[in-house]
């Protein structure tokens, strides 16, 4: 009987010591830049005008059914904002706008992730945009598509709480403070929803 005890415990030791190798290893949530975008959309003269960052980063550890311990963090490189016309786009990277010599990355880092059900989250965290940070409260919607998890959403700042448009630009008869930011980021390693 003893020798049969002995057994089993080496047996469970063993088992115990191999099961983290037999393990499956946590796929790591990544990015999949090419299959993503950040746009912003502002109004110029009461007609909207749609603008696009080329080059952005996200680092997200996340479990969809365990939202509140995850975290997201991006960053944008305010250089690659374009607006598609390039008289505007050699204005933005200038000191009114997004003044990339001295503020070359916008960033966002969630504090509290809030699961509200089928599939869609809340995501609090802090916007910094010229080094001034804000507050801000995103909803987004994660769904899957082709082997991939894709999160969407929108929300609107003022860019003038960022000094966006900032000396004679803060007329926003001319360039509307109100911006709505649109997103489709692109996932590959995310867990089920």
């Amino acid at each position: 009987m003893r020798r049969m005890k002995r057994i089993f415990c080496l047996a469970t030791l063993a088992f115990a010591a191999l099961a983290p190798a037999l393990a499956e290893p946590a796929a790591a949530t990544r990015l999949v830049a090419d299959k993503s975008q950040i746009a912003f959309v502002s109004k110029q003269m009461g007609v909207p005008v749609e603008g696009t960052f080329k080059k952005f980063d996200a680092q997200v550890a996340f479990d969809p059914r365990k939202p509140e311990g995850g975290s997201v963090a991006l960053q944008i490189d305010t250089a690659s904002a374009s607006l598609g016309v390039p008289m505007s786009d050699a204005e933005l990277p200038k000191a009114p706008w997004f003044d990339t010599a001295h503020f070359p990355r916008a960033s966002f880092q969630s504090s509290a992730i809030k699961a509200l059900g089928d599939g869609r989250f809340e995501m609090a965290g802090k916007l910094t945009i010229k080094n001034i940070s804000r507050q801000v409260t995103v909803p987004v919607s994660i769904a899957p598509a082709n082997g991939h998890a894709v999160a969407s959403g929108s929300f609107t700042i003022q860019r003038l709480d960022y000094k966006v448009g900032d000396g004679e630009w803060t007329d926003t008869s001319v360039v509307g403070n109100e911006v709505l930011v649109r997103f489709r980021l692109t996932l590959a390693g995310l867990g089920p929803l």
